[in-house]
């Protein structure tokens, strides 16, 4: 019974780190031991934390998160507006690495 719920819990963790956000801030960011993930709209930090370290087996010292609202865009005359992105910056202990550019 304990594997089915460790099971539930790696699959909750997947629906709150999305995907890396690698942009060139990010990378520079990488140099400070940090790493940039796009997260769900409804994680809190202590989720974000407890997610990155049982996905990635790191220890997390801190995470700020920031909300990029979505443009207002025009298509064929046609307004629309592009999807709000929930970001967070995690930062690692010291010795810790995460490799973004390889799976999970």
């Amino acid at each position: 019974m304990a594997k089915k719920q460790e099971a539930a819990v790696d699959i909750r963790h997947y629906d709150i780190v999305l995907a890396p956000h690698i942009t060139e801030k990010s990378t520079l960011l990488s140099e400070n031991n940090s790493v940039v993930f796009r997260v769900a709209g409804t994680a809190s930090k202590p989720e974000i934390k407890a997610a990155v370290e049982a996905l990635f087996n790191v220890k997390v010292t801190g995470v700020n998160t920031m909300v990029t609202k979505g443009k207002t865009k025009r298509w064929k005359g046609a307004p629309y507006k592009r999807t709000d992105v929930k970001k967070a910056i995690v930062t690692l202990a010291e010795g810790q690495s995460i490799d973004i550019t390889s799976g999970i």
